[in-house]
């Protein structure tokens, strides 16, 4: 039987998939699938290395801070155990650590070396549960155990100033002095009430003043001609105008604005539809949030620890104002509460359309007539009743991700026309053994190239999903490094996105914890004075040296200490070196050297199973004959039936002594071995060169049962 296997976005699946043949995606699945991703048009390529960008003072948490497209304003915000450091694509950026006018600390932008770390009030262990939200040059962050803060950008690209504070709400101007009111004419002993709100140039309203009173003057209703009132009131430091209010059936209706400090009310009608704004903050005494977002130019809030299926929401445009009128308006903020049964609390929330808030218990959406939530018209739908855990959602195209409870299966969600609401599959269900007594600690999502999610699970194995809803791709695969992965965050770069990781490897026989990039998807494409192959990148924990002579000597791998190490020098692999002094000694000049931690990339699709006039081939003994791989763009490479019996792939230089010219086209093999019941076709590259595989083509000849 001759098959061919054209297709990989299947991704790796659980071995007790192995006899489910009947299955639509078994010819796109892999038994196997290790630093190895699957494209988006159907092939397999091998995961680029890490880049070594710095070292880190210990475990890390990073998230992105992404202003728009362009790579000079987008950051990774790195916190330690009470500290944040900042970095971009480059690695760490020297903070200046200091106080700003206010007396709070903050960080600028100079200097060489890295320096202090800004200080935060977040232990460690508390920082997986951190929420962020960001709007402009703002994070807000949000923890169940820590009043709401926020960290702010300002200044110009290389003079930034970050600072973090604690968000303080409904913060304005001071509220005028009680304004003293006098009535023009005679009255009749009824009392006019006013009160006076500053408003600065932003529009931004101060509580207002207290009561001031006429006690003998008359209703309004009751004015005749030369009747008026006259106001006055202090000035207000900051305010651009002022907003006048007077007592009508209990509440102050709005009546007019000055621009000065005097008012003469000439018994204009109060709107009691306008009134004063009211101190309101559902978060005090420690009634903090637990998850933060953003959605119809409000903040919402939610999961706090007295109300934790209740989400609130900012007034309209103004996110850190929670002050209510009597009555309340539709720009008001916005307290409701979740009613499913049993106190599921929030656990993420996310602007989709609609408002679509996380439970532990099942996922809701938050809408309102015409779409828009206000104060009076908030209706909540439950969409499914998985649960979800706190990681936050990805956001990808027209579906949101998100992490079952448990943290055991990774679910989307799309709109369906048919349901009239939000539908969704399991996207782990071929990978349980992925899963299987874990759960993911934080996930980053690289829409450039290929659309792959990257999770780091809780033991430190980093997991790749390549997802494309509209062409129903999803296939997971295993991504092993030397160390463990603790962290991943994805920023927007100049022609890609960039996946910064937070990695803790063993150097010298200890723990040391590292900033690292993943390195571009290599393409053989011509570079100015570089050989193609020499710019290969496949090492972990890397770095590559470019020098204007060729030199055996290579300096600068302190990092890499006493660690054996994978070369390329000059596009050739060299092996059996190890780092002694920071430096190593190449048996031969090369120009262009990279360094780094070997990995190995390894491929191999599910046996080949099927219905033959005899019956089904399940547990027949098989045996490979003539195979053939279709390679795009590689050197070198392994195949064979069984892992640990490996041949390599019939490649030479065009040249002795130079480098191999990546290759593209067909290489037939015969894997050999006996006829076994486990037999299975691998493909596996061990050295620090590309594989790309396009297709495999398989010769299966089937023996008598086993």
């Amino acid at each position: 039987m001759r098959v061919a296997y054209q297709n990989f976005t299947g991704g790796e699946v659980a071995p007790t998939l192995s006899a489910r043949y009947d299955l639509a995606r078994y010819r796109t699945s892999l038994s196997c699938m290790e630093n190895m991703l699957p494209n988006l048009h159907g092939d397999a390529e091998r995961r680029p290395g890490m880049y070594y960008l710095g070292e880190l003072d210990g475990d890390a948490l990073l998230l992105p801070f992404i202003f728009n497209a362009d790579s000079a304003h987008n950051f990774v915000l790195i916190f330690g155990d009470h500290t944040l450091r900042i970095a971009d694509r480059g690695g760490l950026i020297p903070l200046e650590v200091g106080e700003d006018n206010a007396g709070r600390q903050c960080g600028s932008s100079g200097g060489t070396a890295p320096g202090p770390a800004m200080s935060t009030p977040y232990a460690i262990d508390d920082l997986p549960r951190l929420s962020h939200a960001q709007m402009g040059d703002v994070v807000y962050l949000a923890h169940s155990g820590y009043p709401l803060h926020k960290i702010t950008r300002s200044g110009s690209a290389g003079a930034y100033v970050w600072r973090i504070a604690a968000v303080e709400l409904n913060t304005s101007l001071a509220a005028p002095g009680t304004p003293s009111v006098t009535f023009s004419g005679s009255g009749n002993g009824y009392a006019l009430r006013y009160k006076i709100v500053a408003v600065d140039a932003n529009g931004k309203e101060s509580l207002p003043s207290k009561a001031g009173t006429c006690a003998n003057g008359r209703h309004p209703s009751d004015w005749v001609q030369g009747n008026y009132v006259s106001l006055s009131w202090t000035a207000v430091e900051g305010a651009a105008e002022y907003n006048i209010y007077r007592e009508e059936a209990g509440y102050f209706g709005f009546i007019g604005i000055s621009a000065g400090t005097s008012f003469s009310d000439q018994n204009y009608e109060a709107d009691i539809a306008d009134t004063p704004r009211e101190d309101w903050n559902p978060f005090a005494d420690g009634n903090n949030p637990a998850v933060v977002a953003f959605h119809q130019q409000r903040m919402v809030l939610a999961g706090t620890r007295n109300s934790p299926q209740a989400f609130y929401m900012s007034r309209t445009g103004d996110f850190e104002n929670f002050r209510k009128s009597r009555p309340l308006q539709d720009d008001d903020p916005i307290e409701y509460m979740l009613a499913s049964g049993s106190i599921d609390g929030i656990v993420w929330a996310a602007s989709f359309g609609d408002l679509l808030l996380g439970t532990s218990g099942g996922e809701y959406k938050a809408s309102g007539d015409g779409g828009v939530i206000t104060t009076s018209n908030v209706q909540i739908t439950a969409q499914s009743c998985w649960g979800s855990t706190g990681l936050a959602p990805i956001l990808i195209g027209n579906s949101i991700l998100h992490v079952q409870r448990h943290g055991s299966r990774v679910r989307d969600l799309y709109y369906s026309l048919e349901k009239d609401g939000y539908a969704g599959n399991d996207l782990s269900i071929m990978a349980p053994h992925l899963f299987a007594g874990h759960s993911l600690r934080q996930w980053a999502f690289q829409q450039t190239p290929g659309s792959v999610i990257w999770a780091v699970r809780d033991d430190g194995l980093l997991l790749a999903l390549t997802y494309m809803k509209e062409h129903d791709i999803w296939g997971w695969s295993r991504h092993i490094t030397d160390g463990a992965v603790r962290s991943v965050a994805a920023i927007s770069g100049d022609d890609a996105d960039e996946l910064l990781l937070v990695v803790r490897r063993t150097v010298a026989g200890r723990e040391r914890h590292f900033l690292e990039r993943l390195a571009p998807r290599w393409q053989d494409a011509p570079a100015e004075d570089v050989p193609d192959i020499a710019r290969a990148f496949f090492v972990d924990a890397g770095l590559t040296f470019i020098r204007e002579t060729p030199s055996t000597q290579v300096e600068g791998l302190e990092h890499l200490e006493g660690r054996p190490v994978a070369i390329l020098a000059d596009g050739a692999p060299v092996e059996g070196l190890s780092v002694h002094g920071g430096s190593l000694s190449l048996p031969y000049p090369a120009r262009i050297v990279t360094v780094g931690l070997p990995y190995v990339s390894a491929l191999s699709p599910l046996p080949v199973e099927a219905d033959s006039e005899a019956g089904s081939t399940l547990g027949m003994r098989r045996a490979y004959g003539q195979c053939t791989v279709r390679l795009h763009c590689t050197v070198g490479g392994k195949y064979g039936t069984a892992r640990d019996e490996l041949y390599d792939f019939p490649t030479v230089p065009e040249q002795w002594g130079e480098p191999c010219v990546p290759f593209s086209g067909d290489l037939e093999c015969i894997p050999g071995g006996g006829q076994r019941q486990d037999t299975t076709f691998w493909i596996v590259q061990d050295r620090p060169l590309p594989l790309q595989v396009a297709g495999i083509v398989v010769q299966t000849d089937f023996g008598q049962l086993g």
